[in-house]
């Protein structure tokens, strides 16, 4: 090793300087790439914000439910990493949500609809609505990404936790059981790998004649649709 007298002055530069920096770099680097990617984390403002990937991977993120519009969508909040609730707030007033919210479309069901485009509102319509604010409607909430339909949402199999045992429920399921839905059986429909679970919940609510089964005429949200947009 060369002793201190025969250092030229770039050596000491690359010492003194230069290796310290490259150490730096070389542990800070990672170090930042951690504290971005796990605590602070990539938020997906809207729905063209989440990249095809995210889709294809069938991926999980998470959120707080800002508002519920139907009997089967609500609009979330994302909210990667930590910190949400003590060092990160979530919204509240609508102009700091605009354009800062993803709208999900429950997969695998379809609701009661409620009056709109000229259709009148189906039986059960309302209670379905209030079925899943009652769920959903400011909780934190975990969503599998599964597409993007044509109007720009998100289709997505919901989970939430209630109390007392805080067991992941399936939203989607949860409704079918308590026969506000349906299976949806129309053109590209999904189910991400929760069909099974679909189907006992929809077979348990017509056993019953839960909800839209305790019906004398119950006709199924799609067909409903088709009868009046047909008309305009």
């Amino acid at each position: 090793m060369p002793r201190n007298e025969d250092l030229t002055w770039s050596d000491e530069i690359v010492q003194k300087t230069w290796r310290p920096i490259a150490f730096i770099i070389g542990i800070g680097l990672p170090i930042s790439y951690i504290f971005y990617t796990r605590v602070i984390g990539k938020r997906f403002p809207t729905s063209g914000h989440i990249p095809p990937e995210a889709f294809t991977k069938k991926q999980i993120i998470r959120g707080r439910v800002v508002s519920v519009g139907d009997s089967d969508n609500f609009r979330l909040y994302h909210t990667p990493g930590l910190g949400w609730g003590w060092a990160r707030k979530v919204p509240t007033k609508r102009k700091e949500l605009a354009k800062q919210t993803i709208p999900i479309r429950l997969a695998g069901i379809d609701a009661p609809e409620g009056s709109h485009f000229g259709m009148p509102a189906q039986p059960l319509s309302s209670e379905s609505k209030e079925f899943l604010t009652s769920m959903v409607l400011d909780r934190n909430i975990q969503v599998q990404l599964l597409s993007r339909d044509q109007y720009q949402r998100v289709v997505a199999m919901a989970y939430v936790r209630h109390p007392p045992f805080y067991r992941l429920k399936n939203v989607s399921v949860e409704m079918l059981k308590a026969g506000m839905a349906t299976i949806y059986t129309a053109g590209g429909k999904q189910y991400g790998n929760d069909f099974e679970k679909l189907k006992m919940g929809e077979a348990r609510a017509k056993l019953l004649k839960k909800g839209v089964w305790g019906l004398k005429n119950f006709v199924s949200p799609g067909d409903h649709k088709a009868k009046y947009l047909n008309k305009m």
